[in-house]
């Protein structure tokens, strides 16, 4: 896997912090000190772990602090060799690549109160948000949810900060009157609520539909997944299409067993490209005509129907169907 036109960045883990036995937290400064780009408050970078080993993490430090990154990277039980090369192979002094911030799960504008649920890992983005709703001095909840105290990573730092009378936590071996009452908090929440939820699979669908059996509409309900499900596509979908390139009237035939990117690549082509599973958004490119099977996990409703975005890493045409791509 590589980077597509997108100029990286040397940085040096300056720290790392054993958060648990299975997380540890990296922060990043360019090694002549100067400020890093700024980003917002749910952005990730793509880090190069080594040649043709890229991976995606959150930044979860003030975004208002640009003279560093911080990264919280959980070691995958079953890790496709990134997260377990960064716990086995990195530490202070050493050298990383990474790329500018992007940004797919921005918090949105305005006064409405904001209700955040982290699962686990899932923290990482909604730490950066607890910072900016804090300096903002904007309504907001922090749900925090674990199996233990001891796997909870960053609760130090939640503790310690000038917002910890906002942060809620729910261990899953504790009393149950300090487990997550999802329904309660969602009846409380207030019909103007923004909801962001990040974490495992199944933890953002419990706490999206909780949030539609409340009645907040789906405009209102963000979320971020890590990984990706396995909504994948199905053999039919997998059935030969054409993609037209809008600039230029050449039209390429992808295969089965071909993803619109490879296919594009192999004609001079290139797309930004990262995760290639639709889960970082870095590859969107918008569709001029035809009908996409969407399988990414991270545009919106309006994403897809209003701005006709799609990502060409793991999405197709519907069977039988032409893209027709603003490239």
């Amino acid at each position: 896997m590589t980077l597509k036109n997108n100029a990286l960045i040397d940085v040096e883990i300056v720290e790392r912090v054993e958060e648990t036995t299975e997380i540890a937290r990296f922060a990043l400064r360019r090694p002549d000190g100067a400020p890093l780009p700024g980003f917002t408050a749910g952005a990730h970078i793509d880090v190069e772990i080594s040649e043709g080993l890229i991976r995606q993490y959150s930044l979860s430090n003030d975004p208002t602090l640009r003279d560093h990154y911080e990264i919280t990277v959980l070691k995958e039980p079953e890790s496709r060799g990134g997260s377990a090369k960064l716990h086995a192979d990195f530490t202070v002094g050493d050298h990383l690549r990474i790329s500018a911030p992007r940004n797919m799960f921005e918090l949105s504008d305005g006064a409405a109160p904001v209700m955040l649920f982290a699962g686990g890992i899932g923290i990482t983005p909604l730490l950066a948000m607890a910072h900016t709703l804090h300096h903002d001095a904007r309504a907001f909840e922090l749900h925090y949810c674990a199996r233990t105290p001891e796997s909870m990573a960053l609760r130090a730092r939640l503790q310690e900060s000038g917002f910890a009378n906002h942060v809620y936590f729910h261990f899953d071996n504790g009393p149950e009157a300090q487990l997550l009452d999802i329904s309660a908090v969602m009846a409380g929440s207030g019909g103007d609520a923004q909801i962001y939820v990040c974490g495992p699979s199944g933890f953002i669908d419990w706490v999206c539909d909780s949030a539609r059996k409340a009645g907040l509409p789906e405009q209102q309900i963000h979320k971020e997944f890590f990984a990706a499900t396995t909504d994948l596509p199905s053999a039919q979908d997998n059935s030969s299409f054409d993609v037209t390139v809008a600039s230029s009237g050449e039209t390429f035939t992808v295969g089965p067993d071909e993803t619109i990117i490879e296919v594009l690549e192999d004609h001079g082509i290139e797309i930004l490209m990262s995760c290639q599973q639709g889960i970082c958004g870095s590859c969107a490119t918008k569709v001029l005509e035809g009908e996409v099977a969407h399988h990414d996990q991270v545009l919106t409703e309006d994403q897809k129907t209003e701005e006709r975005l799609f990502t060409p890493c793991c999405s197709r045409a519907v069977p039988g169907g032409r893209l027709v791509l603003d490239l």
